[in-house]
């Protein structure tokens, strides 16, 4: 592996670590219909601003979404709506795993 291999292969890995949180995707999912202000996130996940607040900071140093100030508020948006589609492939493969996990439960 070169390189310029290794360092694109590390950056994808960043933002994919960035999404490996149920509380982060859930947030990608709801800023794909709008953006939101932290105060609109926290009752969907049940957390306080400042834990809300540390998961949308992740987001956005992996470039996945990004925020702009209105008065004292800030307003999250996503970036790259196009990282969703990717989730589509990931329901595929727990639909197949599921699907082999009902086989081997199936009487023979």
């Amino acid at each position: 592996m070169t390189e310029q291999e290794q360092l694109r292969l590390t950056a994808r890995a960043a933002v994919l670590k960035a999404l490996a949180h149920p509380t982060r995707l859930w947030l990608l999912e709801q800023l794909q219909q709008q953006e939101h202000c932290v105060c609109d996130l926290t009752d969907g996940v049940n957390a306080d601003i400042s834990t809300v607040s540390k998961h949308l900071s992740v987001l956005k140093q992996a470039g996945i979404i990004s925020s702009r100030r209105d008065g004292k508020k800030i307003f999250y948006r996503l970036e790259t709506p196009c990282l969703l589609k990717m989730f589509g492939c990931v329901e595929a493969v727990l639909e197949k795993n599921a699907k082999a996990q009902a086989g081997l439960l199936k009487p023979s």
